[in-house]
């Protein structure tokens, strides 16, 4: 999605929201178990007072339509960047999503778009304040795309840790860049300091998901466009190579 007001946008509110739903429509049919919502086109991420209204509004009316095509039994997330975690409640408690992927919800700093400041409290009293404590906070730990020289006397583990202390529902691990694997042994690390639910954002693919059996749930993008990557057009066949492969992993 290219929303208005950002370089790379070419199209009207109608047709982002026509090409949202088709690609909800292909997911509801591969039968993936649910959906992730995300302004991922907008390049290059504005952050802070420089995210502005306009993306909230567009990203909200596409939610809202994306919601009404998948099945109400499947959740429906969003997440906005970069970083605009009070936007993305405010759009999940509008379009009645489920939850959020939330950057930089503890220990702050610094991403492709600039320094990026720990959210957890403010996010989680937004939170309370709009009456959306059924919409759950699944944060990223070390994410990618940043630097975290900041914290690098702190493991993922520890990380991880200091988000649960902070409430999140579930923490996010990923490798260091879009499409690049999250390392296996974070995940062990992560998953033996902290009781939370642990996700894989970044790098699953059809070849290497049993790799990631032990994660709660994966969080797949670029395996399931055409060539593998992440700005490509989504591809069915893809898509459904990918939710086999994930059976089979499940039967085991």
């Amino acid at each position: 999605m290219y929303f208005s007001g950002t370089p790379l946008n070419k199209h009207p509110v109608e047709k982002i929201v026509e090409a949202a739903c088709a690609e909800a429509e292909t997911y509801s049919k591969c039968n993936v178990d649910a959906v992730l919502v995300e302004n991922m086109h907008d390049l290059p991420y504005c952050t802070g007072p420089q995210l502005g209204p306009e993306v909230t509004a567009c990203m909200t009316r596409v939610a809202a339509e994306v919601r009404r095509v998948i099945p109400a039994s499947r959740p429906v997330g969003v997440q906005v960047l970069a970083a605009g975690n009070h936007q993305a409640l405010a759009v999940a408690a509008a379009a009645g999503l489920q939850f959020i992927r939330a950057e930089c919800f503890v220990y702050s700093h610094v991403a492709d778009e600039g320094w990026l400041d720990a959210s957890a409290g403010p996010l989680l009293r937004y939170r309370r304040h709009i009456g959306a404590d059924d919409v759950s906070v699944w944060c990223d730990v070390k994410k990618k795309h940043s630097s975290h020289a900041v914290t690098a006397d702190l493991s993922v583990g520890e990380v991880a840790r200091g988000a649960q202390f902070f409430l999140s529902d579930g923490v996010i691990v990923t490798g260091g860049s879009t499409g690049e694997p999250a390392n296996p042994a974070h995940i062990a690390e992560v998953q033996s300091s902290c009781d939370l639910p642990v996700l894989v954002g970044s790098g699953v693919t059809a070849g290497n998901v049993a790799s990631f059996a032990a994660a709660h749930g994966l969080i797949v993008g670029s395996e399931f466009k055409e060539g593998g990557r992440w700005d490509a057009e989504l591809s069915e066949e893809r898509i459904r190579r990918f939710m086999d492969a994930v059976s089979a992993v499940r039967e085991h």
